[in-house]
């Protein structure tokens, strides 16, 4: 039997799930077992699951049928538990170090009591960790055994589950367990905390309560007016809790005195069928009221005292003489946004009025930069698959000379450009559309992203300040609200963008597009690649592509670029690919050195390389599908992790995080070209697992399955587990 038997519910959590179980197995407290329950919501959630008791056999997973919900999951892990203390962790939470030792450790010496509250930390949603109310409050409590009856100020803890320790004997013997709707959990821990014969406090921290996004349409819903009704309900089921336990009536007369307090707060939720609730609250009133208790007097009284005698005309009164000093407060602010846009918006706006055209899509990459990356995949294949469907390309007036021949496109502010982004159907780009692009209702938006994250990407970037320089995170969420589909080249992707980028869209793991070139590349395509380069045969040719930074303003080279070349000789070229956010490598004047920063091809350059260089660029993982050698040369890789923040350890040494061989120093990276451990049997071992975790959709068929899943409709074949 193991002390503590943690329980998690496990729905839309694919991507917090693996930092809340890497929070609980990494506790130094090991005596537990943990209890994952999924609802079968298909995010992939479950499958992560799966992998964690795969690997560690503290876990138990448990599969429930869709629709299960949070109450079915934890009361299922219940059911399952063996420990003597039941602990309940949200998917979306984390323990902070140390708490379950803490836990342990309070509950031996207040003599394994019934129930042990203990603190948390509340993060928002966009923001930083910082002490709750709570934790405050149960400082201020003894830290001797508390008896249940009269301790007031207990209610006062958030009426959580996850935030207390429950003896299984107290959730077994008093029948306990979660009722459905937003309330089952508050009524629960209400409970624990009525029928726990000995309480005790741990004014620590040990949970730290994260705030998930708020997703209209996607989250369980109830409207305003159920949900208070539900409350009353809810609590009228308390109250018959203690009144069949004649033991618990001391402490009727708190309960009824919160319940009066959360049911007054519901009131002015309810837009209709108000006469009805406050009927039910009066009705509530009638029938639990405890003997002698007496409504507070004066002004502080006025409405518990309306409400709990249901005098509804006098509540309305009172409600019209508020509304109308909020409205006399508010008219200065009432003469807002007069015009919204010029001619052309106006136009736009009349366009939107017209039916959508379902033959017709949009592409757009690197903000309007041209036809490539992954778009232009989607874009080559739909025209294969799905000619009905035609494709017009957003594309900058200074790049239109750029555009391959026989391409639609339209510039952006012009008449057609408007036409277009109202009219058309599908949306892909592989970077946000502008915020001025309105989606329509029938509108089908696809996110393609271009690059696997190694660096820390959208909302993980809050805590990097460096990393976030201009970034508006509110009219991010905005933008990531349009996308219905977001497209991943792995599951690691499928998870940080989970997490980085919350919304409604769904996961399309297909791989990337931009890849199938990669994967289903002849002999006769390198070498096409290498003679348009200037490659002579039998040379050895290096692609040198380093990744942005933010916090520098022009690209520096950390290679020696001359003392390398010198080092390795002239029977090896290197192709240098300075980063696209900057004007130009400046590099040096050498017979070994090829300047293809302006490239419109980072496939073909690819291609032609028999090996790569790069520090911390995404690149890594679209050239692993090639099965070529990979060198990381990160000089400064504390650095970069401390400022802009990363996903894993590249430099670990690690199969699936490490690439192949490393190099922080000039002299090291030539050593490593010379000596032959660039492609060396340790290499290729790194690179083998590296290649496993990142490009398990190597096939070349990405974009047919893109294309099969959003233009045609088809529902996929499974490509891959976690």
């Amino acid at each position: 039997m193991p002390r503590l038997s943690v329980i998690v519910p496990v729905r839309r959590a694919r991507g917090s799930l693996r930092a809340c179980l890497e929070s609980v197995l990494s506790q130094s407290f090991t005596d537990i077992e943990v209890i994952g329950v999924a609802d079968g919501t298909p995010d992939g959630s479950a499958l992560l699951l799966d992998e964690f008791a795969g690997r560690d056999s503290r876990v138990q997973a448990i599969h429930l049928p869709s629709g299960a919900g949070p109450e079915g999951c934890r009361n299922a892990g219940a059911e399952r538990a063996v420990g003597e203390y039941l602990i309940f962790l949200d998917a979306h939470f984390v323990l902070l170090p140390g708490a379950l030792a803490a836990v342990t450790d309070r509950l031996g010496a207040a003599g394994d009591p019934d129930l042990l509250l203990f603190g948390h930390h509340k993060r928002p949603f966009r923001g930083r960790p910082r002490p709750s109310r709570s934790l405050a409050l149960l400082g201020e409590l003894s830290d001797g055994p508390l008896a249940a009856a009269g301790r007031s100020a207990l209610l006062d803890i958030a009426p959580v589950c996850w935030n207390r320790a429950v003896r299984r004997t107290l959730h077994e013997g008093e029948k306990l367990a979660f009722g459905p709707g937003r309330h089952g959990e508050r009524i629960y821990a209400l409970q624990t905390l009525a029928a726990a014969e000995s309480v005790t406090v741990l004014p620590v921290a040990c949970v730290e309560h994260r705030q998930q996004r708020h997703l209209p349409g996607l989250d369980d819903e109830t409207a305003p007016d159920t949900a208070s009704t539900e409350l009353v309900d809810a609590y009228a089921g308390l109250m018959e809790f203690v009144r069949e336990r004649p033991r618990l009536l001391p402490v009727q007369a708190p309960l009824f005195e919160r319940a009066l307090q959360e049911l007054l707060s519901g009131y002015p939720t309810v837009t209709r069928r108000r006469r009805r609730y406050v009927r039910s609250v009066a009705a509530f009133h009638r029938a639990y009221r405890p003997a002698g208790y007496r409504l507070p007097g004066g002004a502080r009284g006025l409405r518990p005292r309306l409400i709990g005698s249901g005098r509804y005309a006098a509540l309305g009164a009172l409600d019209t003489a508020l509304a109308l000093r909020r409205g006399l407060r508010a008219a200065p602010d009432a003469v807002r946004e007069r015009f919204r846009r010029g001619l052309s918006r106006r136009y736009y706006w009349c366009q939107r009025k017209l039916p959508l055209d379902g033959g017709l899509a949009v592409y757009a990459a690197y903000w309007n930069r041209g036809v490539s990356c992954n778009p232009e995949a989607i874009f080559r294949k739909a025209q294969e698959l799905a000619p009905g469907v035609r494709g017009v390309w957003v594309v900058s007036r200074n790049q239109v000379e750029t555009l391959p021949e026989g391409i639609d496109y339209v510039v952006p502010g012009t008449r057609r450009y408007w036409a277009v982004m109202a009219r058309a159907t599908y949306f892909f780009n592989n970077v946000n559309f502008p915020d001025h692009v309105v989606k329509r209702p029938g509108q089908v938006h696809v996110m393609t992203h271009h690059g696997t994250p190694l660096k820390i990407m959208g909302l993980d970037q809050q805590d990097y300040p460096a990393a976030a320089q201009g970034l508006n995170f509110d009219r991010l969420l905005k933008r990531v609200d349009r996308w219905d589909w977001s497209v991943s080249a792995n599951p690691h992707s499928t998870e940080v963008w989970a997490r980085a980028y919350p919304g409604a869209a769904r996961s399309l793991e297909t791989g990337y597009p931009r890849n199938d070139v990669l994967a289903s590349a002849t002999d006769d395509q390198v070498r096409a690649a290498r003679v348009g380069l200037g490659i002579r045969p039998g040379q050895r040719a290096l692609l040198y592509a380093p990744t942005h930074r933010d916090y520098e303003a022009a690209y520096t080279s950390r290679l020696d670029l001359a003392r390398f070349c010198a080092a390795v000789g002239p029977d090896t070229v290197v192709m240098v690919r300075a980063h696209y956010f900057y004007g130009g490598a400046g590099l040096p004047e050498s017979p070994s050195v090829i300047d293809v920063s302006d490239h419109p091809r980072i496939e073909e350059l690819c291609l032609a390389a028999d090996a790569l260089i790069t520090d911390y660029s995404s690149v890594m993982f679209d050239y692993a599908h090639l099965n070529r050698p990979i060198v990381v040369h990160a000089p400064d890789w504390e650095t970069y992790r401390t400022v802009r923040g990363v996903v894993f350890d590249l430099l670990s040494g690690r199969p699936g995080e490490t690439p192949g061989a490393v190099a922080t120093t000039t002299d090291e990276l030539a050593r490593i070209f010379t000596d032959g451990s660039w492609d060396g049997p340790a290499s290729k071992a790194l690179l083998t697992a590296f290649r496993a975790r990142f490009c398990p959709y190597d096939d070349g068929r990405a974009a047919e399955r893109v294309v099969r899943r959003v233009l045609l409709g088809e529902e996929p074949a499974p490509t891959a587990t976690v």
